[in-house]
């Protein structure tokens, strides 16, 4: 039986040798510290054991050291000159030199054998955990291609060419994308976790920033030789995205370049991206300009940044620009405010000829005595500032925009419709 417990002691020594990802000094390291510390379990102490590994062999010679007394007080680490003349017939030995017997396995027993086995198979799984999290760690924010091994309704599994589990939760998923087993993926690295000392948990992102900006790095050279920066990129996933880049080259159009010949560089990223539109646009320092140019092509008349960073800015525009400018459940708006780290207002300009029946409106501030605060604050957001801005429209649409429960919006509409009853 003990036989049978050294060849699976062996055999678990030959996994921890083969073990590629673990470096010569750290390997022989962990190896005499299983032995040793199980040497100082059986024998109350490890000080006169001298352990020998060779890792390209695959094998453990242990010597127990003797110190040769006249009166044998611990048999552990002491004999006498006549026993060890009795064990090997030489009877040279003298009090005070060292005898050096080699150390079986079987030695340790059934236990301590399967003791040895656990604790170096126990190492080798944590020093595999901490080697996939330091490879995983340095990869962080790189994009990772993998198969998808299986999907949950909470997220997507996927396995490395090692079996090494990488996750892609929900929340980091392309809205309205699915997956099934066999599937290609490309995500980004996004966070690297050890959680209770399991083995690493690698989070996988769709949905971030960063993932956009590696596929425009992966599609447009100019971005990796330095020739084109990329200053920002904002996206609200699945609906639309805005890649503000510029470069220090005249010769160079970034943004040509960034979309290539008939569009052929950013579509196979738009496909990636299950069609999610893509704004590229001309950066600039002038956070007015950057606005403007991010509500293309919806034409600004005026931008009033405010007198402080915390102030909101206020976009003015024609009526027939507003809904352009908004975008399609306010996402464009939402983008342009992200690009400058500021919320944006949208004003409706009125046309000349309406000035003179101006006075006849009502600014919707005018009513929160009857309309809640944040009920006017939605409708602005939206571009109507008035009362006739909001009747000019049906509820449907307000509904929609303005993110607004049916019943609400014909509430505020029979309030303001009241204001211009005889």
């Amino acid at each position: 039986m003990e036989k049978e417990q050294v060849v699976t002691l062996i055999d678990a020594f030959k996994d921890f040798k083969e073990e590629k990802n673990i470096d010569r000094p750290v390997m022989m390291g962990v190896l005499k510290d299983v032995f040793l510390t199980q040497i100082a379990k059986t024998f109350g102490s490890s000080d006169n054991f001298d352990v020998i590994v060779n890792v390209d062999k695959g094998t453990c010679e242990i010597y127990q050291n003797f110190e040769i007394v006249e009166e044998v007080v611990d048999p552990n680490a002491e004999m006498t000159s006549e026993q060890v003349a009795a064990l090997t017939g030489d009877d040279d030995y003298e009090v005070g030199d060292t005898y050096t017997k080699k150390f079986n396995l079987q030695d340790f027993g059934r236990r301590g054998i399967l003791n040895i086995r656990q604790n170096l198979q126990g190492r080798i799984m944590d020093i595999e955990k901490a080697n996939v999290y330091k490879k995983y760690s340095e990869k962080v924010g790189e994009i990772f291609i993998g198969e998808v091994y299986q999907t949950w309704s909470k997220e997507v599994l996927i396995l490395d060419e090692d079996g090494n589990e990488l996750h892609i939760p929900r929340s980091e998923q392309i809205p309205g994308e699915h997956f099934k087993k066999g599937d290609t993926v490309r995500a980004i690295i996004k966070t690297v976790e050890m959680k209770n000392n399991t083995t690493p948990y690698i989070v996988l992102s769709r949905t971030s920033n960063e993932f956009l900006e590696r596929l425009f790095e992966q599609e447009v050279p100019e971005i990796v030789d330095g020739l084109i920066t990329i200053k920002k990129v904002v996206r609200v996933p699945g609906e639309r995205a805005k890649v503000a880049v510029e470069s220090y080259d005249e010769r160079i159009d970034p943004i040509g370049a960034c979309i290539g010949v008939k569009g052929g560089r950013i579509l196979g990223i738009v496909r990636e991206l299950r069609n999610e539109n893509i704004d590229v646009l001309q950066w600039t320092g002038n956070p007015s300009l950057l606005i403007q140019r991010a509500l293309n092509p919806a034409r600004v008349s005026s931008v009033d940044m405010g007198s402080s960073p915390e102030d909101k800015v206020k976009v003015y525009m024609q009526p027939d620009e507003v809904k352009k400018g908004i975008g399609r459940n306010g996402c464009n708006i939402q983008l342009a405010g992200m690009l400058v780290d500021r919320e944006i207002e949208v004003w409706r300009e009125l046309p000349k000829e309406e000035l003179d029946n101006a006075e006849e409106d009502v600014l919707l501030s005018e009513f929160s005595n009857e309309i809640d605060q944040w009920i006017i604050d939605k409708l602005e957001s939206i571009g109507c500032d008035t009362a006739k801005s909001v009747l000019a429209l049906s509820a449907d649409d307000i509904a929609k925009r303005a993110d607004l429960e049916d019943e609400t919006v014909e509430e505020v509409m029979k309030i303001l419709r009241a204001e211009f009853e005889d």
